[in-house]
């Protein structure tokens, strides 16, 4: 039962995420699925299945992947509905998703072990050589410079402010992927986030080299 409830989240997600180009495409939602898993595993923590249908569903609520809020919760809602699980399962793996996104640096204390492994597997992909990819990848799409030294990087940020302020991608290190390394829930995560951390480091020092006209 378990396995085809599975493939069948995969076609779903697949046809609503599959392309797109704002770095939460299949192949996001893969790497985030394998890291949980992994977490998971070694951690010997948690319940395999509700992970791995949280973390592929992680996104289809996503505000900036739909029209609003609302119609991204329905999408997703409507999803579940349509799944033969018990009424318990659908809601632990809702609340896994609605809890575990940053917006502009809010702190929720998450309920479970199942939403501190999806949240560590997507926060994963957010940093490191892919993290810096999407991040560019991400302002592109939405229409922001590479960097703009005049701009300074916002400490602090309502969701409003996060979503539709104005930014540059360099300043996204600063306003997000930096502090995420100190932001993981289990020690697998922490180790797993050290080198990622320390390649954005050496992105962003060699990037101002360059940008300076120093290399």
């Amino acid at each position: 039962m378990d396995k085809s409830i599975l493939t069948m989240t995969e076609q779903f997600v697949r046809n609503e995420l599959g392309e797109d180009a704002t770095g939460h495409d299949w192949f996001h939602i893969e790497r985030v699925r394998r890291n949980a898993l992994y977490i998971c595993k070694t951690e010997n923590k948690g319940d395999a299945f509700i992970i791995e249908m949280a973390a592929l569903l992680h996104d289809i609520s996503d505000e900036k992947l739909n029209e609003s809020a609302e119609q991204g919760d329905e999408k997703l809602s409507a999803f579940l509905k349509s799944v033969d699980m018990a009424e318990e399962i659908k809601h632990h793996i809702k609340s896994i998703i609605d809890s575990i996104s940053f917006k502009g640096g809010r702190i929720m204390e998450l309920e479970s072990t199942e939403a501190k492994i999806v949240q560590d597997a997507d926060r994963l992909d957010a940093i490191g050589a892919i993290g810096i990819a999407r991040a560019f990848a991400y302002g592109g799409k939405k229409g922001q410079q590479i960097f703009d030294p005049g701009l300074i990087f916002r400490e602090k940020m309502t969701t409003e402010e996060y979503r539709k302020g104005k930014s540059t991608s360099i300043n996204h290190f600063y306003e997000k992927l930096l502090k995420l390394k100190d932001l993981m829930n289990t020690e697998t995560a922490k180790l797993m986030a050290e080198e990622r951390h320390h390649t954005m480091e050496l992105f962003l020092e060699q990037f101002y080299k360059e940008w300076n006209g120093q290399a």
